[in-house]
């Protein structure tokens, strides 16, 4: 599913999308579906692609002003997309969504160029929200902070993922045993 775009205007100049190229990369087609939809009634022109390489040849083609890209696709990792959307277009307002969050895949996004970096399921209205977020404004304090073991196991990921997900290395570098530690990476984060 591809909507041609020719936008070509600064993605700042103005808090409105007014047909600005919205570029959407998710593997999930029918949550892809639907994201397009809603933001082509925001106001997007809007681009969809399902893997790294269709995006990656959308962004070399006509770099859009904007992008949601899913972090883990079946070909690859969304973050090369970003990377090379940021050097295409460096206006641009690229931001990651995840069904895997930890803060190791988040600091690594917007070192790349993201804006934000979203958990699944994220909605519409936050995508938006996101996108057209004014640079430097301060964000609202969030209305659900992180339980204490949600806190934990970000730790952990971001330890995991420093380790180049080795998990006895891991395991060491938290003093924890190894299959202590498997058995809250196979887990799904906690609220």
């Amino acid at each position: 599913m591809t909507t041609q775009s020719g936008d070509t205007d600064n993605p700042r100049e103005e808090n409105l999308p007014n047909g600005a190229s919205l570029l959407i990369i998710d593997d999930d087609r029918p949550w892809l579906t639907r994201l397009a939809k809603s933001m082509e009634g925001k106001g997007f022109t809007v681009q969809t692609a399902e893997t790294v390489a269709e995006g990656l040849a959308i962004v070399r083609e006509n770099p859009p002003a904007y992008a949601v890209v899913d972090m883990r696709l079946d070909d690859g990792n969304g973050l090369s997309v970003i990377e090379a959307l940021h050097e295409a277009r460096p206006d641009s307002r690229a931001l990651v969504l995840t069904g895997y969050g930890n803060l190791a895949s988040a600091v690594n996004a917007m070192r790349l160029g993201a804006i934000d970096y979203l958990a699944k399921p994220a909605d519409a209205d936050n995508i938006y929200d996101a996108l057209m977020a004014v640079e430097g404004e301060k964000a609202a304090p969030p209305e659900n902070p992180m339980s204490a073991d949600r806190v934990r196991w970000e730790h952990i990921q971001r330890v995991y993922e420093l380790c180049d997900r080795n998990v006895s290395e891991t395991a060491r570098r938290l003093n924890m045993h190894r299959r202590t530690l498997q058995r809250i990476l196979a887990k799904r984060a906690p609220r």
